[in-house]
């Protein structure tokens, strides 16, 4: 398969999932864009690609028969005639597009699909709207893992249950399959990692602009993220600490940790660099905590993970700066699951980090429900007891 052909039958593919969901005017310029590149149409004005490295798979090579013109053809005709079907009022086809119906969630609230672009790129996200209710509202920003999307990650944490019955909007950014070829948050990359910059920029600007759209108290806007997400989360309250009041990590690695891939898979193997060291020094660049700008962190890891090695929990505390902190530490047992949960006590006792180390936990969300991926509904219950961290903190006054 050509470069051209690969990159124009997974547009269609995209243009086809656009459709469906009834955003049709995406579809039709994501058409022009691609038939443009391939030099079969003239290309309207698009936005930049983000500025976000690929990973390829493990060779890099391409495993798919070679596609005809022919076939092409057929899967743009598919397009078309969807958007047509689906849409007769479409401009360019007679009219204006609708926007899509927002159906309510089974647990009331509505669950809605949307786009934010900045100067540092795009995403789609999944946006959870609880039922109305006076005053301002946290927000929380939920980052899936590695072949994970919004609703399976919303599915399997069951936080929008959680949205509901406490008032707080759920946001859940959607990583890009062009962006990352297994859908992963790109933490490993130096481009990705710094303030204003690719997919750190892109979320802290979606957390600002939900903000403004939605009444959410900007003092109580939180980050969370399982995997790559949970690694990802960790790069972006780094940056951000004005914007986070607080940052869940599950089964993740410590801000910085890695620099590309090589770095990326060791840290995920053995570690991330220098936690072994008194203190737990953090490797490329993503030192110990500032005086100030703490950012009050959970860190949830399984004592059995053999995809990210817990010793990465232990580099995530220590970036918390919990070397300053006293800690107390309990232990308990879920559903199938013991567990010891420490908590980490500034001098005027207000807990400013929690670790929870599961025994017999993999790689997988605690306490999550089989409805999605990667979860263990053997507990402990992994979605409340960062909620409950969550809001026990916010920043001290409104910032952008």
């Amino acid at each position: 398969m050509t470069d051209h052909s690969s990159t124009l039958m997974a547009d269609m593919a995209e243009a086809t999932r656009l459709t469906r969901a009834g955003r049709l005017t995406e579809a039709t310029a994501l058409i022009q864009r691609s038939l443009g590149a391939a030099g079969m149409a003239p290309a309207g004005p698009a936005p930049a690609a983000p500025n976000a490295p690929r990973l390829e798979g493990p060779t890099g090579a391409d495993t798919h028969e070679a596609v005809m013109p022919e076939r092409l053809r057929e899967g743009l005709d598919q397009v078309m005639r969807n958007l047509r079907n689906l849409a007769p009022g479409l401009k360019g086809f007679g009219g204006e597009a609708h926007e899509p119906e927002h159906r309510p969630s089974e647990g009331g609230g509505q669950f809605v699909e949307r786009s934010f672009s900045n100067a540092a790129g795009a995403r789609d996200y999944k946006l959870f709207v609880p039922s109305p209710r006076p005053g301002l509202r946290p927000l929380v920003i939920m980052l899936h893992g590695c072949s994970q999307s919004p609703d399976d990650f919303a599915a399997g944490t069951r936080m929008n249950e959680l949205g509901e019955e406490q008032g707080f909007f759920v946001a859940y950014p959607r990583q890009s399959g062009r962006a990352n070829a297994q859908r992963c948050w790109n933490w490993f990359e130096p481009s990705e990692q710094g303030r204003e910059m690719g997919e750190t920029g892109i979320i802290a600007g979606l957390a600002r602009a939900l903000a403004t759209e939605h009444p959410i108290d900007r003092t109580r806007i939180y980050i969370a993220g399982l995997s790559a997400g949970g690694a990802a989360a960790a790069n972006i309250a780094r940056a951000y600490p004005d914007l986070f009041a607080a940052v869940g990590v599950h089964s993740g690695l410590a801000a910085g940790c890695a620099r590309d891939l090589p770095s990326a898979l060791s840290a995920m193997r053995v570690g991330a660099p220098g936690s072994e060291a008194p203190g737990g020094a953090s490797g490329f660049g993503a030192g110990s905590v500032t005086q100030g700008l703490r950012v009050p962190t959970i860190v949830i890891h399984g004592e059995g993970d053999g995809t990210v090695s817990p010793r990465n929990a232990d580099a995530i505390l220590a970036q918390a700066g919990i070397g300053s902190l006293t800690p107390k530490t309990e232990r308990g047992s879920s559903a199938g699951h013991s567990y010891h949960r420490t908590r980490y006590a500034d001098e005027a006792g207000r807990v400013q980090v929690e670790a929870w180390s599961i025994q017999g936990a993999g790689h997988a969300w605690a306490g999550g429900s089989p409805a999605g991926s990667y979860t263990d509904p053997h507990g402990p219950d992994a979605s409340r007891a960062m909620l409950d961290f969550f809001l026990s903190h916010s920043l001290p006054s409104r910032r952008d």
